[in-house]
């Protein structure tokens, strides 16, 4: 039986990377009493898949991971006890059982919700950002940058890989909302996307000052977008 269990990444818990996290599930699985079922062979492991791994310093509403279990309990149960094992900053929100024929998680990853905002302490630009984005983003056919590999340059053009970009203001401090290309194909990081409004702005970017926080996290599915989470049902 294949399951996707959907959970958020906050606190100090978003200094931890993807491998631990890896790690620090399993280890909830065995605590939760989880049923989840082993690999055959010399080195049994639980089948267990992430979604999207996460960046260092990066949190999130919308992580997801499937697993396969070989019985289960409710939805409502299987969170209970999930959550009683969990340490702060990690929550699991949502428990749904698949069909046989849905995909895993990682291989339908299509697209990504996110925020972005300048962290307390650190200088907003001023600048009429509605009127930047205008020009920066809407306007423009294509957006060449030039991204950084670990063996070369590569041009790239955000709009083919940026599906929309807004910029609300909260308490007179942007907001910038990216949804953005995510999978093993094509992939953007919105802080390159960030980086590129603000070098159009001639304002220069400081990395360390920019908290994002991923809102969810979409597959295709018969050709459409949809929130991973919204796939399956609950288990009465």
């Amino acid at each position: 039986m294949k399951i996707r269990i959907k959970f958020r990444k906050y606190g100090v818990m978003k200094f931890i990377g993807h491998l631990d996290m890896m790690r620090y599930f399993q280890k909830c699985m065995r605590r939760g009493n989880i049923n989840i079922a082993y690999s055959e062979g010399f080195s049994p492991h639980q089948i267990m898949s992430f979604a999207a791994p996460l960046g260092v310093g990066i949190t999130s509403d919308g992580e997801y991971l499937d697993i396969e279990v070989k019985s289960t309990k409710s939805s409502e149960q299987s969170l209970r006890d999930l959550n009683e094992v969990m340490a702060e900053g990690v929550e699991v929100t949502s428990y749904r059982r698949l069909s046989d024929s849905d995909k895993k998680a990682m291989s339908i990853v299509a697209a990504a919700d996110y925020e972005l905002w300048i962290k307390e302490g650190y200088e907003v630009p001023k600048v009429d950002y509605q009127a930047a984005l205008e020009e920066f983003f809407r306007k423009p056919e294509e957006i060449l940058i030039t991204k950084q590999t670990k063996k070369s340059e590569k041009v790239m053009d955000l709009k083919k890989l940026v599906y929309d970009f807004t910029i609300r203001m909260e308490e007179k401090r942007p907001v910038f909302c990216l949804n953005v290309c995510t999978g093993s194909k094509d992939n953007i990081k919105p802080e390159l996307v960030l980086e590129a409004f603000y070098g159009f702005l001639g304002q220069d970017f400081h990395p360390l000052s920019i908290q994002v926080h991923r809102k969810d996290v979409y597959g295709m599915q018969d050709g459409q977008l949809m929130s991973l989470g919204e796939m399956g049902e609950n288990i009465e």
